[in-house]
């Protein structure tokens, strides 16, 4: 079968590989298509409007496959407990939970599994072999600096710049958000710590909570947009965003750190007892097509597939140059994982209880 018939059968780009040129394959991706058609609706986790672009991908399924589209707000933490708590009573379909989750998720069996029909342009380090999770896109703990504040001699460019300064630097809530601890972890990486190895990003911000310059209140672009932070610590996607949704969004630069950052992810995860498991599995194919992952990419989001995919350039420019990250690296998941959970205790005794 040509492509361009393939296409006109499905009636979408979302699941656009020659591996659906089989017939079987074709065949199961028309039924499932039906199935998701009839089930008609679709429940997310964690994945609002205004996060990575998900906005554009439930408005493509909407016009696509008919398929409505709810979300409610939680962390990854708060996702899995939802899924295992509810068990056959949930009405989760979709989640999208953190890298440093994704073996808890599969541990406590709330999930199931599903490869997408573009499973082998996912990098191995990025996908659970059987098809439980896999990430769809990937961030990097960037800086965003305020150059109002900092004026002619620009902001810091290095964790090491940043915490010899004096500057007013907001994390998020530590211990609360995924995002939050990735800033910990990557201002560790940098100062020659690691995942099981904190203690030099703890002390350097337990110096700022001693000079009263630290905020852990999460980034928003309300916050941005007054304008009262030297320096914000979050995701580049988010980073990105926010910048460009701000009205002073000109006054802010954002940048990956020299000395070196952390790339972690989000996978979004089916939940085992969805009530819309088609539509779910149909909405996991979108995502990790090639249209799915554009709309990622113009959400600010890495798409996983970043390597397969033609960015046209009015994508690539809403991305940070590619050479900024030649100092970051992947967190190391189930070490994280185990890390992460001891971070609020140690968190709350050597930083929070610091006092000016």
């Amino acid at each position: 079968m040509k492509r361009r018939h393939l296409l006109a059968l499905l009636g979408s780009p979302a699941l656009d590989s020659a591996s659906w040129a089989q017939p079987a394959a074709l065949d199961a991706l028309k039924a499932l298509e039906r199935a998701a058609r009839a089930e008609g609706r679709l429940h997310t986790v964690a994945m609002p409007d205004g996060w990575a672009n998900w906005r554009a991908t439930w408005a493509d399924l909407k016009r696509l496959y008919g398929i409505a589209h709810s979300d409610e707000d939680m962390n990854s933490a708060e996702e899995i407990e939802r899924m295992e708590s509810e068990g056959r009573a949930s009405r989760i379909d979709l989640g999208d939970i953190g890298f440093e989750y994704v073996a808890l998720a599969r541990g406590r069996g709330v999930v199931r599994p599903h490869k997408p029909a573009l499973w082998e342009q996912i990098p191995a380090w990025a996908r659970d072999e059987e098809g439980f999770w896999s990430l769809a896109y990937t961030g990097t703990m960037a800086f965003a600096l305020n150059k109002r504040r900092f004026g002619a001699q620009g902001g810091p460019r290095s964790w090491q710049a940043l915490f010899e300064g004096r500057h007013r630097v907001q994390i998020g809530a530590v211990g609360f958000s995924a995002q939050a601890n990735a800033v910990v972890l990557a201002a560790a990486v940098a100062l020659g710590g690691a995942e099981n190895r904190l203690q030099p990003a703890l002390a350097q911000f337990a110096r700022l909570q001693q000079q009263g310059l630290l905020i852990t209140e999460n980034p928003t672009v309300a916050r941005l947009e007054r304008g009262d932070v030297d320096v914000v610590v979050l995701w580049d996607f988010n980073a990105l965003a926010y910048r460009d949704k701000a009205h002073n969004g000109v006054d802010y630069e954002v940048l990956i750190p020299e000395d070196g950052s952390v790339s972690s992810g989000y996978a979004p995860i089916i939940n085992r007892h969805a009530p819309h498991p088609h539509a779910a599995q149909l909405a996991r194919e979108y995502i990790f097509s090639d249209a799915g992952q554009m709309n990622l990419a113009r959400g600010y989001a890495r798409p996983i597939r970043i390597d397969s995919l033609s960015l046209p350039e009015s994508a690539s420019r809403r991305l940070i140059p590619a050479e900024q990250y030649r100092k970051a690296r992947a967190v190391q998941p189930m070490l994280w994982a185990w890390e992460a959970r001891l971070l609020p205790r140690a968190w709350q005794s050597e930083v929070v209880r610091v006092r000016p």
